[in-house]
């Protein structure tokens, strides 16, 4: 029997995602490099899908095959996660190709003598997954992680800072696919224009425009950020942790761009080129250990390593992954600061929804705050009307904080 190329594709990112710590998103483009458009679209909604509840799925795993996940082989392991993901959270797949092909994954593995097995929690899975993801309960936040497939401080950060309801509606809506945005650099494009000054929505990105260097790949929560650092043709801005370029690239006038790792630096660079932002110099450097010569700018970008929680729609094993990262976004915050002209300003912006890396980083900055609510009243943050919070589930775009401070 064969098995179609998507969840060939797909079984490869899960399993080497958890089997071998390896970034979903980097495993997905070397697996899809020969497939068709419509393959790539499928093998990437089941592997990034399957990452990402991947909690709910081995708990009902568990519950149905009555076997420890962690004990079965992980070719197995893959495949009936695979299987169960498409059961359980995909109408538009055939049943008999999802339970059919998980098990021909196993028998191909070489895992002959696991095939029963997997044929049989396979056939549970189809009869009983949707009763029991139905039943899964979701009023504390414990049981929202379960549902949704989150670890639990994630769902409790969220619960304290949105309130219970937000929260829920918050975790489901960043398990769903996110709308493809994309920023126009010059020319035109074909696609839905949006509230945010060059940003376009559109059904898929046009790779050649992309290579020309017409297009740059970027959420409108992040276009947002580099709009607001305001900066101006004869101005000097210093943008911290730059790579890979999409907010550099946005900023008028003369801009250092500073990227720790020197892969990412030469990324930065080639990114510039072909968007043709000659203003852009990059320089490889630590952000908390600065050249002498990188001073007196006029503005700053500190776009901050974050716990990237506004992103997990986009980055399927993030939330695997993440940790807040708040005493190293301060320390930057005041490196940028230092190499700020007084009377510049800092625009501190993060991908992430979580207070201790956002509105408490700037508190703890002592700067003051220079107001953005009225300049976009859509995206103020709902505490906190002086900065701006974009979220997911309301403005169906990456989640960003975004401040702007006075040096």
């Amino acid at each position: 029997m064969s098995v179609a190329p998507a969840r060939v594709a797909a079984y490869e990112v899960v399993r080497r995602t958890f089997e071998e710590e390896a970034y979903a998103d980097r495993v997905l483009r070397g697996a899809v490099e020969n497939l068709d458009a419509r393959d790539r679209a499928l093998a990437q909604r089941l592997a990034y899908g399957t990452v990402q509840r991947v909690r709910t799925l081995d708990h009902a795993l568990e519950a149905i095959g009555r076997r420890p996940v962690a004990k079965l082989d992980a070719p197995v392991r893959a495949a009936l996660r695979l299987g169960a993901y498409q059961l359980g959270y995909l109408d538009t797949v055939p049943r008999h190709a999802a339970v059919n092909e998980s098990v021909e994954l196993v028998r191909r593995a070489g895992l002959e003598r696991a095939v029963p097995f997997a044929n049989a929690v396979m056939r549970r899975l189809a009869l009983e997954l949707g009763d029991l993801l139905a039943a899964l309960p979701e009023s504390t936040p414990e049981e929202a992680a379960l549902k949704h497939s989150y670890p639990d401080w994630i769902a409790g950060t969220w619960w304290r800072e949105l309130g219970a309801g937000e929260a829920r509606v918050l975790m489901a809506a960043q398990n769903e696919p996110p709308e493809t945005v994309v920023r126009l650099v010059r020319g035109t494009i074909e696609g839905e224009a949006t509230e945010i000054p060059g940003a376009f929505r559109v059904p898929r990105v046009d790779e050649q425009a992309l290579a020309e260097g017409r297009i740059w790949p970027q959420s409108r929560g992040s276009q947002l950020a580099g709009l607001c650092v305001g900066a101006r043709e004869g101005e000097r801005t210093l943008d911290l942790c730059a790579a890979p370029g999409g907010k550099a690239t946005m900023l008028a006038g003369e801009v250092t761009a500073v990227e720790l790792h020197p892969g990412r630096a030469r990324e930065l660079e080639e990114n510039a080129r072909r968007l043709g932002a000659t203003n852009v110099t990059v320089v490889c450097a630590d952000g908390l250990a600065l050249p002498p010569e990188l001073d007196g700018y006029d503005r700053a970008l500190v776009d901050a390593p974050c716990s990237g929680l506004g992103t997990l729609a986009s980055r399927p094993d993030l939330r695997w992954r993440a940790e807040p990262l708040p005493e190293l976004q301060l320390a930057l915050v005041r490196a940028a600061a230092e190499r700020v002209r007084p009377g510049g300003t800092v625009l501190y912006s993060v991908c992430t929804i979580d207070a201790a890396e956002n509105e408490a980083v700037v508190d703890a900055s002592g700067l003051a705050v220079e107001p953005l609510g009225d300049e976009w009243p859509a995206f103020r943050h709902p505490r906190r009307p002086e900065f701006l919070l974009t979220l997911p589930h309301r403005d169906r775009t990456s989640g960003f904080f975004v401040a702007r401070l006075e040096v």
